[in-house]
């Protein structure tokens, strides 16, 4: 495995992005962590000052370190600039929404990060379990009950809700030609060779993507919890896709041609329209499409619990949500956001059907299924 770390600069901060990640926890490697967290502690001595964790620093003089797999398309630049205004600053590190969680619980006792936000339930289920995240309820959280699935102890906070879509070029299909479903990419020989299927399984959106797949197919006596029927959907699904490119965007491949079809989530599929100049649709079966609850958590140990908590507060609340709603076409969990939010994008996500997925089957093989797709399906 092959690990790419490079640093961006915004200002005085430095945003980290990280390619090529594809660390299962069997496979994680310790030591690479121990110098990733070395230089991300040595950034935040630089930054924050001797002081920055004592009692009774400001947040001027402390810098915050925030694990992310929410920070691109201009999402990172816009939160370091709107919490500078705030007198917060922040230190973003990019990662897959897997690689979060491995990164945290191999930090565990000595962690680089102060806050971890974008992952979903399933991530932050397995870092409570882990003992890795400090229970904090914030300023905001009674505005956000309704869709609590794992903050009830404070452990975790949802912030935004997001369908994680199949999407096609409109120009490749007439209306109504394209695949409906993610099964038809391989039932369906005309689709064959014309979607991109990802080879680096640490990203968010690709484990709800095969989770989607994979969970009409759950039996308790199958392998990792699945039944032969699910295992050889994946194994059409990667032998009949055409492979992802490194550093090369889904749309950008749809734009000149290479594939008609991938994965997206909804505010992806908003800005990367404007960007490349394509229209898609999103596939919306009966049966439904993964939803995900992006969350926000305090990470234990951290010597910057009070700022940290000030940041989850200002984050979260309903007036700094309903403005990442209308810059990013999210649809907010803070129901006091909804009314300042982006109205488009909160139809968008209420059009589409909640698949029915058995989260606490998930939870428990995720990184399993990723391991066992990464060693045997993946098509290069």
């Amino acid at each position: 495995m092959t690990e790419l770390l490079h640093a961006k600069t915004l200002g005085s901060r430095l945003v980290f992005y990280e390619w090529n990640a594809t660390m299962s926890k069997a496979a994680f490697s310790w030591s690479k962590a121990a110098v990733l967290t070395a230089s991300v502690l040595l950034l935040t001595a630089c930054g924050a000052g001797d002081d920055s964790g004592e009692a009774g620093a400001s947040r001027e003089d402390t810098t915050l370190i925030v694990y992310s797999n929410s920070v691109s398309d201009g999402r990172g630049e816009w939160l370091a600039d709107r919490a500078e205004t705030e007198g917060f600053n922040i230190e973003l590190v990019d990662l897959g929404a897997g690689d979060i969680q491995n990164r945290l619980i191999a930090e565990k006792g000595n962690p680089a990060a102060d806050v971890a936000f974008g992952p979903t339930n399933v991530q932050f289920e397995t870092l409570k379990e882990a003992a890795v995240l400090e229970n904090y309820t914030p300023e905001w959280a009674s505005e956000v009950e309704e869709y609590v699935a794992g903050g009830e102890d404070g452990a975790f906070w949802p912030i935004v809700r997001e369908p994680i879509m199949l999407i096609h070029n409109t120009e490749a299909y007439p209306a109504g030609e394209g695949p409906q479903s993610w099964p038809d990419l391989w039932e369906n020989e005309k689709f064959h060779g014309k979607y991109e299927t990802q080879t680096v399984l640490g990203g968010g959106t690709t484990r709800m993507v095969i989770t989607g797949i994979l969970a009409p197919y759950f039996d308790e006596n199958g392998k990792l919890g699945v039944s032969d029927e699910g295992w050889t959907a994946i194994e059409e699904f990667f032998a009949n896709g055409n492979p992802s490119i490194e550093g090369t965007d889904l749309f950008a491949r749809m734009a000149n041609g290479e594939v008609d079809a991938g994965q997206m989530w909804l505010a992806g599929k908003f800005s990367r329209e404007e960007e490349y100049g394509i229209t898609t649709e999103a596939a919306n079966p009966e049966t439904g499409v993964p939803f995900v609850y992006q969350n926000i958590g305090l990470v234990a140990g951290s010597e910057n619990q009070e700022i940290s908590q000030e940041f989850i507060d200002w984050f979260g609340s309903a007036e700094v949500q309903a403005a990442w709603s209308q810059e990013f076409f999210t649809a907010p969990t803070n129901a006091a956001a909804i009314e300042d939010a982006n109205t488009e994008a909160v139809e968008a996500t209420s059009a589409f059907t909640e698949q029915d997925i058995d989260w606490a089957v998930v939870a428990e093989n995720v990184d399993a299924w990723m391991e066992e797709i990464e060693l045997n399906y993946i098509k290069l």
